[in-house]
């Protein structure tokens, strides 16, 4: 009996540690979907796709591919990709799928491979890149997803010299789930708002100012403190004329009769 309890506890725990991010399955292509064979080498040129149309082009090692897709309030999107290599290369080589939105701001990746690398041995390599929902609104300063217009971009970022401008089979697929249009990044309020209901306290009467005190006058509160800079400047100027009276005696000359 406690192996059962233990078992179906790990289950539960199992679970409950997925993620939203996880839980979601690769996308697949629509049924009907025509194929695109073409893409992009720049932001202005990217190819057109749609969610669930799929992509095979055939590139050398080296170039930028670009496609484009639209997203609207409510969707994740998933992009996977998947870089096959016809020929033997001389070295491992590192590539990377990014994603952009219609300012051209990098969209951070909530899950997937998005800079694998690829041995020598290998014959392909998988990337893939799961974006966080986009939502209806948001402040003008902040990075979040917003409706519009998104960047694929498909290249590779460290690989050997030789290797450069091998042929390559290039496979890509935009899938889009859509979980309505409230966005999920705000969370959720823990305790309803309510307005702050706790009173002041009441006073029973008006409060009595206190009496100001009244400054004494005096016949000599004019007169400046002593020690103040005021009587030391008037005994400095005392001195010096009376010094000046006692020079001016003292270096004159005698009148001669």
């Amino acid at each position: 009996m406690r192996t059962l309890i233990r078992a179906a506890a790990a289950t539960a725990v199992t679970a409950l540690a997925l993620t939203p991010a996880a839980a979601l399955a690769a996308p697949s292509p629509s049924p009907g979907a025509t194929t695109v064979t073409k893409a992009g080498t720049s932001f202005l040129t990217a190819t057109t796709v749609t969610a669930g149309q799929p992509v095979q082009v055939g590139a050398s090692t080296g170039d930028h591919l670009y496609w484009s897709f639209r997203a609207d309030a409510g969707q994740v999107h998933e992009i996977t990709a998947t870089v096959t290599f016809p020929k033997r290369r001389t070295g491992a080589s590192t590539w990377s799928v990014d994603v952009f939105d219609g300012l051209r701001r990098r969209q951070a990746c909530t899950a997937g491979a998005q800079t694998p690398t690829a041995d020598a041995a290998a014959t392909s390599v998988a990337l893939g890149c799961t974006l966080r929902r986009v939502r209806p609104w948001a402040e003008p300063w902040s990075g979040d997803p917003l409706p519009g217009t998104y960047y694929v971009r498909l290249s590779v970022t460290d690989l050997p010299e030789p290797d450069l401008g091998l042929p390559v089979e290039v496979e890509m697929l935009v899938g889009a789930t859509d979980e309505g249009g409230a966005s999920g990044d705000d969370g959720e309020l823990a305790a309803p708002l309510v307005p702050n209901t706790r009173a002041g306290t009441v006073l029973a009467a008006e409060p009595t100012p206190e009496p100001v005190a009244e400054e004494e006058t005096d016949l000599t509160g004019w007169l400046p403190d002593a020690g103040s800079r005021w009587v030391w400047t008037g005994v400095g100027g005392v001195l010096a004329a009376v010094a000046g009276v006692v020079g001016f005696a003292l270096t004159r000359r005698p009148r001669r009769g």
